[in-house]
């Protein structure tokens, strides 16, 4: 039964606000990317995925491979609350006392199924899962968090073939389509038509739809209708986001990909714990 939509909302502010001060705390970057996928997250791991966090190994798992890896914060915190990842990791994380980077690496006894700090990197490692689920005869499912920033990398498009041909349709794409990347809005770097990216998903032949990124309730309902869909094809959900969600100093500003806030953007923010003192 699903939870209620007050649960997802507390946990989605519980989730932002721990990656922020975890962050913030141990002097790391890329706080921005990690906000606007909080609610896709929190999404996937208390609601839609099969997944058994005491046991993170477990064959028959979904899996997350999580691309935009330089806005992972999210998913480790999310792994830290449900006790698939030490806490200490997680609070000590981007420091001598952690194994975690701000750049995630494949830790995979602690739920983190892949490193793709390299972007377009991750949908390629998802095909080959998915692949391999399904010659196995293991019905899982394989997500694939995209930014839309990284679509600009061409193995994504090759993977995407190959995915297409094999009928892989335990493969769920999800695009956090905040339209910024590293340095600028995406239009402003390269691509012109950015309204056109549900059209070269259906172009390649996967299937596509889209929700509101930080409605928690329609992504979960949306992610259930996809994963039981059984499409034939790979299958895309679009989700609308806003980079730096929640954070209103941080939200669609470029600057704050790599950038942290400042100690005045902290307390005009209502944080008023400093870096370096948790």
């Amino acid at each position: 039964m699903i939870k209620s939509k007050q649960f997802f909302e507390e946990k989605a502010a519980f989730i932002r606000n721990d990656l922020i001060k975890v962050a913030v705390t141990n002097d790391c970057q890329h706080i921005a990317p990690s906000l606007s996928c909080v609610e896709i997250l929190v999404a996937l791991y208390y609601e839609v995925m099969n997944y058994r966090p005491d046991t993170p190994l477990w064959e028959e798992r979904d899996r997350l491979i999580i691309s935009k890896a330089h806005g992972a914060y999210g998913l480790i915190s999310i792994l830290s609350d449900i006790g698939a990842l030490p806490k200490e990791q997680w609070f000590n994380m981007g420091t001598p006392e952690s194994k975690l980077t701000g750049c995630i690496e494949r830790q995979a006894e602690w739920g983190i199924e892949a490193g793709c700090g390299a972007l377009g990197h991750g949908l390629p490692i998802a095909v080959g899962l998915a692949y391999g689920l399904y010659r196995q005869k293991i019905g899982s499912t394989v997500f694939c968090l995209l930014g839309d920033g990284e679509l600009q990398e061409g193995s994504n498009w090759e993977a995407l073939q190959f995915a297409v041909k094999h009928e892989l349709d335990n493969l769920i794409l999800i695009v956090d389509r905040n339209r910024l990347q590293a340095m600028d809005f995406i239009e402003n770097i390269l691509d012109k038509t950015p309204l056109d990216i549900a059209h070269r998903f259906e172009g390649f032949g996967l299937k596509t739809y889209s929700c509101d990124g930080h409605d928690v309730i329609k992504l979960i309902e949306m992610l259930k209708t996809i994963q039981s869909a059984k499409a034939g094809v790979p299958q895309v959900l679009l989700a609308e986001t806003v980079k730096g969600k929640g954070f209103s100093c941080m939200e669609n500003v470029p600057k704050f990909h790599y950038r942290a806030p400042n100690q005045e953007e902290l307390l005009n923010a209502g944080y008023e714990f400093t870096s370096g003192n948790r």
